[in-house]
């Protein structure tokens, strides 16, 4: 059992079902009345955020971000000129447009090849510990920037993932686990969010939730520990969500039909214009994933027919519209998978996982953009340059949105546990 195992009676599935009856108690989502008070507008501006596009599958970023033309594992795509100084691939001529304010990271070299180990990770930059879970990107950002979504009165909450459920929160609690929705805005595990479900009156509602508050009470008085505390805060926070004017920043619908349309009106594109409504209404943190990247066969097929065009189309409209509104400045946009694909292609016009040379970009939150960071051998099998693993790019994210590289966890069994791994920050992204 870990040391962090939920106390007796605490289960995920007791967790989630419990939810799931106290939302179908409460109001569905209602639509704006007016705008927020002008001092929460003005800091909505200026608020930090940040944005993973995650790539699930492990993307071929040899064919995506550092082509190698010419090469005998260089695949038949073209590199175009962009916006600034790095060459892309030509399926992504919207977001060529947008790559001044973009950096490649060409030097990621790590050692996790597999799916779930890898994803991992990613996510919290700590390797798979069968003693320990490790709290992911958005519960740490979230947990740190707790202050800020206190001053915004969020009733959101302020890690957010769409199309998946992302990593979870670890050691840091339930209060700062993911809130998943699809790209439609509907929740998963509340029934009561979703379409269909009948409305239930005001009056109705306080006096059920009233009911529920004393069972509620009664519960952590049993001294379940830390868990049952969480799950009591969330319960709190999941019904202000519901009865909260917010949750309009879910409806991507609201949006004009030519915005709708630069997005691409699919779950990715609608997940993207989700991620910038939720910033701006003043979540921390978004994760839109999207999946299909484990390409072992017809990798240029379906990298030139789906995934980069949809690609392409949401993530540039993404960008240029954070910057059109000036939340970039303030925005971190991290783009990744596990890792990357070989650079040799198999015998199925494939190719298989490969973790050690590969690309991320990143861009945002006063990151220097229009520039390709590290290298890659002729052929992309090594890296030449320093190489940056999983909590470096953690550890520079969080410099990026001003929180603390001297942050130290504790968990709950008193073991502390550096912000980022103690990861070192990707230093030409600040020169």
């Amino acid at each position: 059992m870990s040391q962090f195992a939920r106390p007796r009676g605490m289960t995920r599935r007791h967790f989630l079902e419990h939810l799931a009856a106290a939302s179908a108690l409460a109001l569905p989502a209602m639509s704006f009345t007016g705008a927020l008070a002008a001092h929460a507008d003005d800091l909505k501006k200026r608020h930090k955020a940040a944005i993973l596009l995650w790539m699930g599958g492990g993307p071929a970023t040899i064919d995506i971000w550092d082509l190698k033309p010419g090469a005998p594992t260089g695949g038949t795509f073209k590199p175009i000129a962009t916006s600034g100084n790095e060459q892309i691939c030509e399926h992504l001529p919207l977001m060529a447009k947008q790559m001044e304010h973009l950096a490649i990271v060409r030097s990621m070299s790590t050692r996790e090849a597999d799916h779930n180990r890898g994803r991992y990770y990613l996510h919290t930059g700590y390797v798979p510990n069968p003693n320990i879970e490790h709290p992911g990107y958005g519960s740490v950002i979230s947990h740190m920037l707790a202050e800020q979504t206190k001053q915004l009165h969020l009733d959101i909450p302020p890690f957010v993932a769409v199309g998946g459920g992302s990593v979870g929160p670890g050691f840091l609690g339930m209060t700062y686990a993911p809130f998943v929705v699809n790209s439609d805005g509907n929740v998963r595990n509340l029934p009561g969010m979703e379409k269909g479900h009948g409305e239930v009156d005001a009056d109705r509602l306080a006096q059920r939730m009233q009911t529920l508050a004393s069972l509620e009470k009664s519960f952590v008085k049993q001294d379940r520990g830390q868990s049952a505390i969480d799950h009591a805060n969330v319960l709190d926070r999941t019904v202000s969500l519901m009865t909260s004017k917010q949750m309009e920043a879910f409806k991507v619908s609201k949006e004009s039909e030519a915005v709708r349309d630069r997005y691409g009106k699919n779950s990715f594109g609608r997940g993207c214009l989700m991620a910038r409504r939720l910033v701006e209404q003043g979540v921390p943190f978004v994760e839109v994933d999207l999946n299909g990247w484990d390409t072992h066969s017809n990798n240029f097929k379906t990298l030139a027919d789906t995934k980069l065009p949809e690609l392409d189309k949401a993530m540039s409209a993404l960008v240029s519209d954070l910057k059109e509104r000036g939340l970039l400045e303030d925005t971190a946009i991290i783009w990744m998978g596990e890792f990357g694909r070989t650079p040799r292609v198999n015998g199925n016009s494939g190719r298989d996982h490969w973790a050690r040379s590969w690309s991320i970009v990143l861009g945002g939150a006063g990151m220097k953009g229009g520039i390709a960071v590290g290298k890659t051998n002729a052929d992309g099998t090594e890296v030449e340059t320093e190489p940056y693993a999983a909590q470096d790019v953690m550890a520079t994210v969080c410099k990026a949105l001003g929180i603390s590289l001297d942050t130290t966890f504790t968990s709950r069994s008193g073991r502390p546990m550096k912000i980022a791994n103690g990861g070192k920050v990707i230093k030409e992204l600040f020169a």
